[in-house]
C-alpha cells in the first residue's frame, strides 16, 4: 500500500456536503473529486446541485460534466475515472476530497468490484415483459423476497436497478447483495483514507431541508432546465439521466400526468426516500466517522480530523 492519502467525505443529500467540502478545500491542500451518479452529466446542473460558475472557478470539481444525460455512466467506469483523478491528484502534491452522496460508487472504490454474471439478453427480455404485465412496483416487490436486502436499497420504480437484481437472481440462485460483498477485496484501494460522514441526528431537519432546496430548484428554472435537455437530446424517461430524482416529477409534469404542485410534492417525498436509502448505505460501511453536519462546531470538527490525519 502507498502512503497516499485521500478523505472521503459522503452523506444523504441536503446534509451540508458541499459547504463543508468547500470549507476544507479553502484550508487545506485538497483538490474535490465528485461522488455523483448524476452531476456527470452535462446541462443537469440545478436539479444536482452543481455548485454555480464562481464556486467551480475558485474550487474546480473533478468527475462533473462528463456526459450527456442520454449516455450510461456505471460504477466501473467511475472506479476507473476517480483512481485516475487520484493519481493525477497525488502528482500535483494535493489530496483527493471524494465527496457526495452515491455510496455505491465510493463503496465499489474501496472494496473492489464484485464478480456478477455478464447480462444475458433473454432473462432481460422476459423480465420486461413481465414488468410490462404488473409494473415495475410488483417485480420490486418479488425482489424483497428474494433479496430484501437489494430491494430496501432502490425505489419501486428503479426499472434498471431491479431488472438487474433480478436478473441476477435467475442466473445464479443468489442475492446480488450477496455475491457483490463477496466479491469484493478490503485490499482493493491502495490509499489511506479517512472516512467521514455526515449522519444528522434530527431527520426533522434534514427534511425540512430537503423540502426547501428542491422548492429553490423549482423556482431557479429546473422545469425548464429539463424542457431544454428534451429539446436538445434524444431522452426517454427510462433513461439513467432521466431516472434521478427530481428530473423524473418534472417529466411527469411536463407530459402533463401530473399538475405542478404533485409535481413538487413527489419530488420532495422521492427526495426523502433518496436520503433514507443513503443513510442506511452510510451505516453499513465500515471505519466511517459519523458527524452530525448540522451541529454547531461541524465545520471545526471536520477540519481537526482532516488536520490529524493529513499530518500523520
Amino acid at each position: 500500500m502507498t502512503t497516499h492519502k485521500v478523505i472521503f467525505l459522503l452523506g444523504p443529500t441536503a446534509a451540508g456536503k458541499t459547504d463543508l467540502a468547500l470549507a476544507l478545500a479553502a484550508r487545506f491542500p485538497i483538490e474535490i473529486v465528485s461522488i455523483d451518479s448524476a452531476q456527470v452529466y452535462r446541462g443537469m446542473d440545478i436539479g444536482t446541485a452543481k455548485p454555480d460558475a464562481d464556486t467551480l472557478a475558485r474550487f474546480p470539481h473533478h468527475l462533473i460534466n462528463l456526459i450527456d444525460p442520454g449516455e450510461a455512466y456505471s460504477a466501473a467506469r467511475f472506479c476507473g475515472d476517480a483512481n485516475g483523478v487520484i493519481r493525477d491528484v497525488h502528482a500535483r502534491g494535493a489530496v483527493p476530497l471524494l465527496t457526495g452522496g452515491t455510496m455505491l460508487y465510493a463503496r465499489v472504490l474501496t472494496q473492489g468490484l464484485s464478480s456478477l454474471p455478464p447480462a444475458d439478453p433473454a432473462v432481460r427480455g422476459q423480465l420486461e415483459w413481465q414488468a410490462r404485465e404488473i409494473g415495475w412496483p410488483a417485480m420490486h416487490a418479488r425482489l424483497a423476497v428474494h433479496d430484501p436486502v437489494t430491494a430496501a436499497r432502490l425505489e419501486p420504480n428503479d426499472s434498471q436497478r431491479i431488472q438487474r437484481a433480478l436478473e441476477v437472481w435467475q442466473l445464479t440462485g443468489s442475492p446480488i447483495s450477496a455475491l457483490q460483498t463477496a466479491g469484493q477485496t478490503p485490499s482493493a484501494f491502495p490509499y489511506r483514507a479517512l472516512m467521514l460522514g455526515l449522519m444528522p441526528a434530527d431527520r426533522t431537519l434534514l427534511h425540512d431541508r430537503i423540502a426547501r432546496r428542491f422548492e429553490n430548484m423549482l423556482a431557479r428554472g429546473l422545469v425548464d432546465e429539463l424542457a431544454e435537455l428534451r429539446k436538445k437530446f434524444a431522452l426517454s424517461p427510462d433513461m439513467p439521466s432521466m431516472r434521478s430524482v427530481g428530473y423524473r416529477q418534472v417529466w411527469e409534469y411536463l407530459e402533463g400526468k401530473i399538475d405542478r404542485q404533485t409535481m413538487a410534492e413527489n419530488g420532495i417525498a422521492a427526495t426523502r426516500q433518496l436520503a433514507k436509502r443513503q443513510i442506511t448505505w452510510l451505516r453499513s460501511m465500515p471505519a466511517m466517522d459519523l458527524i452530525d453536519g448540522f451541529q454547531p462546531g461541524a465545520q471545526a470538527a471536520l477540519e481537526a480530523r482532516c488536520a490529524g490525519f493529513l499530518d500523520d
